[in-house]
């Protein structure tokens, strides 16, 4: 049931593997989060992003982690600490800038959210 989203910026296309990220992203979601369900993530590259350098266009790896509502807040902090760890394992390689800007958010999913029966 988990949903993810990865938004990164496309020139770091080549320089961190998303595959790899995913491999270990699902298993600390499902384990950290208490799901049974499966984790359903999609990769955005973005082709620009303004940070406030003054160097203009910045490089960046957002995750957002989108769980059923009830959950407690010190489980969604623990999780985005973990995911955090994480980016910081796959993003500070060779090629990707030091001055990346890596950042995580745990929500809950809206009261609207629905599955359908065959997902199940």
């Amino acid at each position: 049931m988990p949903h993810l989203t990865i938004d990164y910026s496309s020139h770091l296309t080549g320089t961190f593997d998303p595959a790899d990220l995913v491999k270990e992203l699902h298993p600390l979601v499902v384990e950290e989060s208490g799901t049974t369900g499966v984790c359903k993530t999609l990769l955005r590259p973005a082709e620009t992003y303004v940070g406030d350098r003054r160097s203009g266009e910045a490089a960046f790896v957002h995750v957002e982690v989108g769980l059923m509502p009830g959950r407690p807040e010190a489980l969604k902090a623990r999780l985005s600490e973990g995911v955090l760890a994480l980016l910081e394992k796959h993003l500070r390689v060779a090629g990707v800038p030091a001055e990346a800007v890596l950042s995580v958010e745990v929500r809950d999913l809206a009261g609207s959210y629905r599955l359908s029966p065959s997902v199940r």
